[in-house]
């Protein structure tokens, strides 16, 4: 019987190990200005090769949030899948803009971040050739403006020490993320839907109508190029706080680039993502392995 009890809380420990991978760097400083707004947690994939591609996390939080470690959340939907197919997987802060510095203090953070991890690779493990990004809700804001607006010196910022290194992204992959922040409102009539979210954007502490070149400056429609990097980009039917023409316009303005572009929309999907993201974890893998193969036969 005892033996019987021990094997049980054995097996219970080793699935609990198992599903719960923790981070290979903590707190990393990539701002240089010892600011918990701008640490990360890298985690490395469980294999002894000396680099690996990165893919770089930012929650969602309406711009306001320092929330890294929400670990849970990260591990199930981004880390474990991510590491177990031997990507690296980098957890960022940002500048909130309620506490620190509003719009564009977070894309400046994000850009930092890149910058870093290509600075510091070989002492990471990384592979800087290959630096993907996903986010959801206003996270995925962020990977889209990071993706589209790569070389583009008005949103690069001079946050960090590493302004000679690249801020290109390779790949994005964007849950339901704001876009076109300027058409909210037009959103809300062609959905026939109450909507949840005030004109009044976080981002900007603003309301949009207020600050009209900051919202053509956040949006990542505005530098899509013909060399932007491939998207995938997902969206619930039934979100009510980022409406789904959002994501609509964005994967519309990028097909008209020439980008490849899938946009996936999910019926029963809302904005909270628990009934939308852990569906779609494969696929976001797939899209990142099938990307970085590509790169490296072309």
């Amino acid at each position: 019987m005892n033996k019987l009890i021990f094997s049980f809380f054995l097996a219970t420990f080793i699935v609990q190990s198992q599903g719960s991978k923790l981070p290979d760097f903590v707190d990393i400083d990539y701002g240089g200005e010892k600011k918990i707004s701008q640490f990360m947690d890298i985690y490395l994939p469980n294999g002894n090769k000396d680099s690996y591609p990165v893919v770089i996390v930012i929650h969602g939080s309406g711009w306001r949030a320092n929330n890294k470690k929400s670990i849970d959340y990260g591990r199930n939907v981004f880390v474990n899948p991510l590491t177990q197919k031997n990507f690296a997987v980098a957890i960022i802060n940002h500048r909130s803009s309620t506490l620190d510095s509003i719009f564009p203090a977070q894309i400046h953070d994000v850009k930092a971040a890149v910058r870093y991890l290509r600075a510091k690779a070989k002492e990471l493990s990384l592979d800087p050739s290959f630096v993907g990004i996903t986010g959801y809700s206003s996270g995925g804001h962020l990977a889209a403006l990071a993706g589209t607006s790569s070389y583009d010196r008005t949103v690069e910022g001079n946050v960090g020490k590493y302004l000679n290194f690249s801020s290109h992204i390779d790949a994005v992959v964007d849950f339901y993320g704001p876009t076109d922040m300027s058409v909210f409102d037009d959103c809300l009539k062609t959905m026939g839907k109450q909507f949840k979210s005030p004109r009044k954007i976080p981002l900007f502490d603003n309301f949009v109508d207020q600050v009209p070149k900051e919202v053509q400056r956040a949006n990542p429609i505005a530098y899509i190029k013909e060399d932007s990097p491939p998207f995938l980009i997902f969206h619930g039917e039934n979100d009510l706080t980022v409406p789904i023409c959002q994501s609509k316009i964005l994967h519309e303005a990028l097909l008209k680039k020439g980008i490849n572009s899938e946009l996936v929309i999910d019926e029963n999907g809302d904005h909270c993502g628990n009934n939308l993201m852990p569906h779609h974890t494969s696929k976001m893998v797939n899209f990142f392995s099938t990307t970085l193969k590509s790169k490296y036969e072309n």
